[in-house]
C-alpha cells in the first residue's frame, strides 16, 4: 500500500506552452483493471465537507483534466477539479491547521468489487494541491445517503494510509485488501485540490439481484465480465465494448490500427460466472467507415476448456446493431470475438443465465468478500 512510484512536492510554476509537459506521472501495474468510479457504471461523488474553488464532480471526468490559464471567476482560479479553501489554525497564536485537519469527499463506486489500485490525479495543481491523501472503503448494501455512510455505525477499512503526494503528477497507490467495497472516503491532508480520481479493480456483483434477473448480459462489466486481453489496443481500451449502454461516440468503442498482413483481430472475456448463453448482439455503432468487416464468438468452459464457435464469422454492417438468437444454448466461463481482418466493435453483449455451478461459485466469493 505504497505509492508506485512516489512524487513529493511542488511541480513548477506553469511557464506557458504545453500544461502536461513537465506532468509526472509511470505506468501503473492495475490500470488493466476496470475504472470503478466510471460515471458510466453510475459512480458519483455524493458528499464533500468543502468544495469552495472547484466542484467534487470533477473527480470522476473521463476526460484528462484541462488548463486554461485565464479562467478566472469571483473565488479565483477556476480548477478542473475538487478544491477547497485555505485551512486555517484557530487563533493568532496558532494560524495553522492542527495535523488532524482534513478535507473529505464521499464517493459511491460504479460497481462493487476488490480494488486493486487507485491513482489520486493532482494535474495542474502545481501549487495548490494537498499535502498527503488517504483513502477508506466500506461495503453498505443499498442507496444510503451520506449522513447514514458517516454514522457511527459504519465500519470503514485503510485502503491508502495517508501518504505525501506531489503536485501535477499521478500519484499512484496499489492496495491489496480482499474485500469488496462499495464507497470511498477520499481525504486530502490539510486541503487543497485533486483533479481526478481512478479506482481500479474486478467487479463483484451481487448474486441475489442477478438471480432475480434471471437473463442478463453476463460478460457486461457491471454485471461482472471483464476483458482479460486482445490482440491490439492501438485507438481505445477493449473494456469499452462490455460498458452500460450503447456507444455515443466512435472512441467509445474499440478499434485496431489497420492491419497490414494476413491476420485478423481479437478480444478475450471472462463472463461472470459460468452461464448459458442464448443471445448475441454486436453492435457497430458509430463506426461507420472502420467497423470490422466480419465477426464470428466462440466461448469456452474452464481455463483449460476448448473454444467452441457459437457464431460462424458473419458479415456486419457499419453503424448497426446486429442480433442474433443461438440454437441451443452454449455454456462457457470465457468468451472470444475475433474480427476479420481489423476495425472495431462498439459493444457485445451476451444474454442468458448463470447455471447452478456459476450460481454457487459467484455467492460463495461474493461472501468471502464480506458482500
Amino acid at each position: 500500500m505504497t505509492a508506485i512510484p512516489s512524487f513529493t512536492g511542488d511541480a513548477n510554476p506553469y511557464g506557458g506552452g504545453d500544461p502536461y509537459a513537465d506532468y509526472r506521472t509511470a505506468d501503473f501495474p492495475f490500470t488493466q483493471y476496470a475504472n470503478l468510479a466510471d460515471r458510466r457504471l453510475g459512480a458519483g461523488v455524493i458528499a464533500a465537507n468543502d468544495e469552495f474553488f472547484a466542484q467534487r464532480e470533477n473527480l470522476l471526468v473521463p476526460e484528462r483534466a484541462e488548463f486554461d490559464p485565464e479562467h478566472f471567476g469571483h473565488k479565483g482560479k477556476i480548477m478542473d477539479g475538487w478544491e477547497t479553501r485555505r485551512r486555517r489554525g484557530a487563533s493568532a497564536e496558532h494560524p495553522w491547521p492542527t495535523a488532524e485537519d482534513h478535507d473529505w469527499a464521499l464517493v459511491r463506486l460504479g460497481a462493487p468489487g476488490v480494488i486493486r489500485g487507485i491513482v489520486v490525479d493532482t494535474a495542474h495543481f502545481r501549487g495548490n494541491y494537498p499535502q498527503a491523501v488517504s483513502v477508506e472503503g466500506t461495503s453498505v448494501p443499498g442507496s444510503p445517503s451520506p449522513e447514514e455512510l458517516l454514522g457511527d455505525d459504519v465500519k470503514w477499512t485503510a485502503l491508502v494510509p495517508r501518504t505525501p503526494v506531489g503536485g501535477h503528477a499521478a500519484n499512484g497507490f496499489e492496495v491489496s485488501v480482499e474485500q469488496r467495497f462499495t464507497h470511498l472516503r477520499v481525504n486530502q491532508h490539510p486541503d487543497g485540490g485533486i483533479a481526478r480520481l481512478r479506482v481500479y479493480g474486478e467487479v463483484v456483483p451481487d448474486p441475489e439481484w442477478l438471480e432475480v434477473l434471471g437473463t442478463f448480459d453476463v460478460v457486461a462489466l457491471e454485471n461482472g465480465g471483464r476483458a482479460e486481453d486482445a490482440s491490439n489496443l492501438f485507438y481505445s481500451p477493449a473494456s469499452n465494448t462490455i460498458q452500460p449502454g450503447r456507444s455515443r461516440k466512435m472512441d467509445d468503442g474499440w478499434e485496431t490500427r489497420r492491419r497490414r498482413d494476413q491476420g485478423h483481430d481479437w478480444i478475450r472475456y471472462r463472463l461472470a460466472a459460468q452461464a448459458q448463453v442464448r443471445a448475441l448482439e454486436i453492435d457497430t455503432a458509430y463506426l461507420k467507415g472502420n467497423s470490422a468487416g466480419w465477426a464470428s464468438v466462440s466461448v469456452k468452459d474452464g481455463e483449460d476448456g476448448e473454444w467452441r464457435e457459437i457464431l460462424p464469422r458473419t458479415r456486419l454492417q457499419p453503424d448497426t446493431n446486429h442480433r442474433f438468437v443461438l440454437p441451443d444454448p452454449a455454456v462457457g466461463t470465457h468468451a472470444r470475438v475475433d474480427i476479420f481482418p481489423d476495425g472495431g466493435i462498439s459493444r457485445l453483449r451476451l444474454f442468458g443465465s448463470l447455471t447452478q455451478e456459476g450460481t454457487s461459485r459467484l455467492a460463495a466469493r461474493h461472501q468471502e468478500l464480506g458482500g
